[in-house]
């Protein structure tokens, strides 16, 4: 049986850890070796995508291209010294399913200027299968 809350902190701590290699040994601790994430993409590539008559998904699946998403968003938004991330209230959990809210908040202080919803289905070992992230408005 895993602690959701442990859970949850080793996953947002990813997001801001500054070693490549304590990075990669989070992100294979977090996810099977198979494990995917998507994204709902911005508004501008759905739209794009709608015109055509199809929906747009992104997706990061396996370590290595996890390992890439983790990093360009660390590299994005929290090397520069400016946000870090962190959960945002309690998780929940159902069977094989967990559900959490994150915010990206300054590092000097202020509201947040980002936010997620993560709903992750998990596998016999409690790594993720499944990350499905909607980011916030």
């Amino acid at each position: 049986m895993i602690d959701v809350q442990e859970l949850v902190g080793r996953y947002v701590a990813v997001w801001n850890e500054p070693d490549p290699g304590l990075r990669r040994e989070a992100v294979a601790g977090l996810w099977a070796k198979d494990g995917v994430q998507r994204l709902q993409p911005p508004q501008e590539i759905r739209d794009a995508a709608g015109a055509l008559g199809l929906t747009a998904v992104l997706e990061a699946r396996g370590h290595e291209e996890l390992e890439v998403r983790v990093t360009r968003s660390y590299e994005e938004f929290v090397a520069p010294g400016a946000f870090r991330f962190r959960p945002r209230g309690g998780a929940g959990r159902v069977g094989d399913m967990v559900t959490f809210a994150w915010e990206m908040v300054p590092t000097d202080g202020g509201e947040p200027a980002g936010a997620g919803l993560e709903v992750l289905v998990l596998d016999e070992d409690g790594r993720i299968l499944t990350d499905h992230q909607f980011i916030e408005a």
